[in-house]
C-alpha cells in the first residue's frame, strides 16, 4: 500500500533495563531482526544518553524536561515534603497531551512508573496525562506472569493474567496490535501516538521455555571473549571508535574461566536474551499492522531503553526476598500454586514462573560493552542506549549513523516537530516550564545541530556535565572525574588532576543547573535511603 499521507503517525518504544550492546544492530548476540529491519532503514545514534534509572527517564522522555523538575528525582516514592513527591508533576505537558492538542489519537500499552499511589487513579495516571487508551502496569517491575497493577484504562484486570499462556511482553505487543487495528477502523484518517512501554528485559527472568532453547550454547564461552567480541562487532558498525579501548573487566567480576557454575550463568544470560527476542517478536507484529494498513512509511518509530543494563543480585535464600521487596510486592505462589522461590541460586532455574531471578553483574558487565558501569550510575555504561529512529518519509533510509550528543529531554521536540504540535505555555491554566531539549530531526537527516549545549545528568547522587568533548562525572561518594570523551569515550583516563580549571568551570556549570532544576544535595539523597532502611548502591 502507498504511504498514508499528511501528518506522521509516531511509536515510541521504550525498553527496560537493556544494555547498551545487546541488540544485534548494535553488536549483541540476541537476534532481534525487526529492530535490525528499523535500523537498516533508518538511522541509529551513537551517542544518545537516558537518566540511568526507570522511573527519572520516563519522566525526562514524555515531558522534554528534567527529571527533577517533573517531581521524579529517583523513583516514584513520595519523598515530599523534603524529597521528591515521585508523582508526575501537573506543572509540565506530556508529550501525549502536546499530540493530543494536535488531534492525535494517544495510546499506551505497558509499562508507566510515574505515580505513588498505583490503586487509586489519580492526576499522575496516563489516561489523566493525555493518553486516551491504556492497558499495562503502574508499578516499575513483577513478574511476567501475575504483574501486580495490571490496568486498562482506570481498571484493575490482574484476573486476566489469571488464564493459562498469558505473559504480560506479550500482553503489551498483542495490545498495541488491537489499539493499532481499532484506530484504523474508528479514526483511520487521524495521526496516532503510541508509547510501547515495555518491561522486558527487567528482572525476573522470566521467558518462554522455546524462545530460551534457541540460544542453548550460545553464552557458554563466557563474558569475557564476548565482551571482546561484541567490540569488534561495534567497530565494525561504525558505532565505536576502535581507538576506544574495551574497559577492564570488573574487578568483581571472575574471570570465566574460575566460575564454577558456568552452565547455570549461561543459563541465565540465554533467558536474559529470550525476553528481548520475544519483545522484538512482539514489535515485528506492530510493524505488521502498520505495514498492512499502509502506515508503516509516514510513521516516525523510536526505538530506546530506559537505562544500562541492570548489575543488581538477587542473593540466594531469604535475603532475595528483602531485596525484590524493597521495591516491590513478590507473589508467593505461581497461577498453579506452586511456591515462587526468589534469589539468584544455581540450584534453581531461570525462566519459569516459580523462580526469580536478575542476570547480575557479570552479564550486565556484557550488556554495557565496552563502557564501565551500570544502570543508577552516569558514567556510559549507565547512560548509554541504543536509539533506532526510521521514518521513510521523513529521515535518511540507509542504515546512516548520527553521531551528535543527546538525551532524552530531545524526544518530546523531536516528535513535536515532526507531528507539526506546538508544545503549550501553560497548562491548567498555571505556566509550566519551557522544554529543555531541541528537535533532533535536523541531526537525524546528518544537517547537524543549530547550536552547541550542555548535557546534564542526576541521580542518586551521581551527577555528570557534558560540554562537547568534555564529561565530568561522579559517583555519590566520589571527587569528579574528567575525561575527553572523543579520544577515551570507555572513561579510561582521567584527566581531572591535569585539567583543575575546567573541573572547577563545569562543576560551577553543573551545579547551576543542579540549582535551576530542583536537584537533590547528595546528603539528602543519603537521608532519604536511610530513612527506606537501605543504600544506595555500592554500599
Amino acid at each position: 500500500m502507498s504511504p498514508r499521507e499528511g501528518r506522521p503517525d509516531v511509536l515510541l518504544i521504550l525498553a527496560d533495563d537493556m544494555g547498551f550492546s545487546d541488540i544485534a544492530c548494535y553488536g549483541g548476540e540476541v537476534r532481534t531482526p525487526s529492530l535490525d529491519r528499523l535500523a537498516a532503514g533508518g538511522v541509529r545514534m551513537t551517542q544518545f544518553y537516558n537518566t540511568a534509572r526507570c522511573s527519572p527517564s520516563r519522566a525526562s522522555l514524555l515531558t522534554g524536561l528534567h527529571p527533577h523538575q517533573v517531581g521524579i528525582g529517583i523513583l516514584n516514592f513520595d519523598d515530599a515534603p523534603d524529597g521528591y513527591p515521585g508523582n508526575l508533576s501537573e506543572e509540565c505537558a506530556t508529550v501525549a497531551e502536546v499530540c493530543r492538542d494536535a488531534g492525535y489519537a494517544t495510546y499506551l500499552s505497558g509499562k508507566w512508573h510515574l505515580a505513588v499511589d498505583m490503586d487509586t487513579p489519580n492526576p499522575a495516571w496516563p489516561t489523566r496525562r493525555g493518553f486516551d487508551r491504556f492497558f499495562g502496569t503502574l508499578e516499575g517491575a513483577g513478574s511476567f506472569y501475575r504483574p501486580r497493577t495490571l490496568v486498562r484504562q482506570e481498571t484493575n484486570i490482574e484476573d486476566e493474567a489469571e488464564q493459562p499462556g498469558w505473559f504480560y511482553t506479550d500482553a503489551i505487543s498483542d495490545t498495541a496490535v488491537e489499539f493499532l487495528a481499532e484506530h484504523d477502523e474508528e479514526r483511520g484518517d487521524d495521526p496516532f501516538f503510541l508509547f510501547l512501554a515495555y518491561t522486558a528485559p527487567h528482572w525476573p527472568l522470566h521467558a518462554h521455555d522455546e524462545d530460551i532453547a534457541t540460544y542453548a550454547g550460545r553464552f557458554d564461552a563466557g563474558w569475557d571473549q564476548l565482551r571482546e567480541e561484541r567490540l569488534e562487532r561495534l567497530v565494525k558498525e561504525g558505532i565505536i571508535d576502535a581507538a576506544w579501548p574495551l574497559t577492564p573487566r570488573d574487578e568483581r567480576v571472575p574471570a570465566w574461566e574460575e566460575v564454577v557454575d558456568r552452565e547455570w550463568e549461561a543459563s541465565r544470560m540465554a533467558t536474559y536474551a529470550a525476553q528481548v527476542d520475544r519483545m522484538d517478536q512482539g514489535i515485528g507484529r506492530v510493524l505488521d499492522q502498520l505495514e498492512a494498513s499502509g502506515r508503516l512509511d509516514n510513521t516516525l518509530v523510536v526505538f530506546l531503553s530506559d537505562n544500562g543494563g541492570c548489575a543488581e543480585e538477587m542473593p540466594p535464600g531469604d535475603g532475595a526476598r528483602e531485596f525484590v521487596t524493597a521495591f516491590v510486592p513478590l507473589e508467593d505462589t505461581t497461577r498453579e500454586g506452586e511456591a515462587v522461590v526468589p534469589g539468584n541460586d544455581p540450584a534453581l532455574r531461570p525462566g519459569p514462573e516459580s523462580t526469580y531471578m536478575s542476570y547480575g553483574r557479570s552479564w550486565a558487565n556484557l550488556s554495557n560493552t565496552p563502557f564501565r558501569e551500570y544502570k543508577h550510575w552516569v558514567h556510559e555504561g549507565g547512560i548509554s542506549t541504543p536509539f533506532i529512529a526510521h521514518w521513510p518519509v521523513g529521515l535518511p533510509t540507509d542504515g546512516s549513523l548520527c553521531t551528535v550528543p543527546s538525551q532524552l529531554v530531545d524526544v518530546l521536540p523531536t516528535i513535536a516537530e515532526a507531528a507539526g504540535a506546538r508544545y503549550p505555555a501553560q497548562r491548567n491554566g498555571a505556566t509550566i516550564p519551557d522544554v529543555e531539549g531541541v528537535s533532533l530531526l535536523t541531526a537525524l537527516r546528518g544537517e547537524g545541530v543549530d547550536v552547541e549545549r550542555d548535557l546534564f545528568w542526576e541521580h542518586e547522587g551521581n551527577c555528570a556535565v557534558r560540554r562537547g568533548r568534555w564529561k565530568l562525572v561522579r559517583k555519590h561518594r566520589s571527587d569528579w572525574e574528567l575525561y575527553d570523551i572523543e579520544a577515551d569515550r570507555t572513561e579510561l583516563e582521567d584527566l581531572a588532576a591535569e585539567q583543575p580549571d575546567l573541573v572547577t568551570t563545569l562543576a560551577d556549570t553543573w551545579q547551576a543547573w543542579a540549582d535551576r532544576c530542583g536537584v537533590l544535595p547528595r546528603e539528602r539523597v543519603l537521608e532519604m535511603y536511610a530513612a527506606r532502611g537501605h543504600g544506595l548502591p555500592e554500599e
